[in-house]
């Protein structure tokens, strides 16, 4: 699903110039790994009169194993020849194999923020967008609780407070969707989120939500990991941002990072250490979804940065 980009009060988020992305989009495939497929994507677009401006590619083994890619390309008239450039794309893939989409760097995607009572993710999130740093969009901000209101009206953005128990929950996730639909959201951000999502919420958008756990997965998946960390004595802690999936903290992996703890920090440091890998980790990832960088395979991502 895509849409264009929501109006905003003056003094809101810049755009990247709409001019500049007009004809600009990107391939995204993999297939199985075999002599021309590099060949065939790169002639396909230099028949169409594409300008390639970035090529990357990833074989899981260059011996019969998976190939991904991702292309970027401008295209002269790119709007006019959208159906065109799919139909052509669609006959090139069929004989090799290649499962793949085309998006347009136009299309700014729609983000949905939820959150709870934390507003370190929240606020960098929206930092960045106001400074013109995501290719997208946050459209609407839902909360478990109403304690940042506030922020949202700061950055003029809809705050839906829909308390979640654990006998309303199904009726919480309903409310939760509508919402969604309603604002035609393309991701969704936990950004210190502190409920688990059920399974029939996951998937409705599959490979579309984006977490940030508070701990250096697959250590200490769960609640309380920095008071896990500092009863284990660790010397490092980090932040991992995956997508969600209907197992608990075990979806594909998308950044993580790290710091260097000592025995002299206790609980309260890690948390407030931790704050600030939370929020850098989480934008990288948020960041990287919106510009098409991500592929996922079984329970793993290729990341192009």
């Amino acid at each position: 699903m895509s849409h264009g980009r929501t109006p905003l009060d003056p003094g809101q988020a810049p755009a990247a110039s709409d001019t500049a992305l007009a004809d600009r989009a990107r391939i995204l495939l993999s297939c199985p790994d075999r002599p021309g497929v590099v060949a065939a994507v790169s002639q396909y677009l230099y028949s169409m009169n594409a300008n390639i401006v970035r090529m990357d590619q990833y074989s899981t083994d260059p011996d019969g194993g998976r190939l991904f890619m991702r292309v970027e390309f401008d295209l002269p008239r790119l709007s006019d020849r959208r159906r065109e450039l799919e139909e052509g794309f669609a006959r090139t893939a069929r004989p090799l194999d290649m499962q793949g989409e085309i998006r347009y760097a136009r299309e700014r995607k729609r983000i949905a923020i939820f959150v709870s009572k934390m507003d370190h993710c929240l606020r960098e999130l929206l930092w960045q967008w106001q400074a013109g740093d995501l290719s997208g969009d946050p459209v609407v901000i839902i909360s478990n609780h109403p304690d940042l209101k506030d922020i949202a009206a700061t950055f003029s953005l809809p705050f839906y407070h829909v308390p979640v128990t654990r006998e309303t929950k199904p009726e919480a996730e309903h409310r939760q969707l509508e919402i969604l639909q309603n604002y035609q959201v393309d991701l969704v951000v936990l950004a210190r989120y502190m409920q688990i999502l059920s399974t029939e919420f996951v998937s409705a958008y599959p490979n579309r939500i984006i977490n940030i756990h508070h701990s250096f997965l697959p250590a200490f998946v769960g609640a309380n990991p920095y008071e896990r960390a500092y009863e284990r004595g660790v010397k490092l802690i980090g932040a991992t941002a995956h997508y969600v999936t209907a197992n608990l903290d075990e979806g594909p992996i998308i950044e993580q990072d790290v710091q260097r703890v000592n025995h002299r920090d206790s609980v309260e440091d890690l948390k407030r250490i931790g704050r600030h890998i939370e929020r850098v980790v989480l934008a990288r990832a948020v960041a990287w979804h919106l510009e098409d960088r991500i592929l996922t395979y079984k329970n793993k991502t290729v990341v192009f940065v």
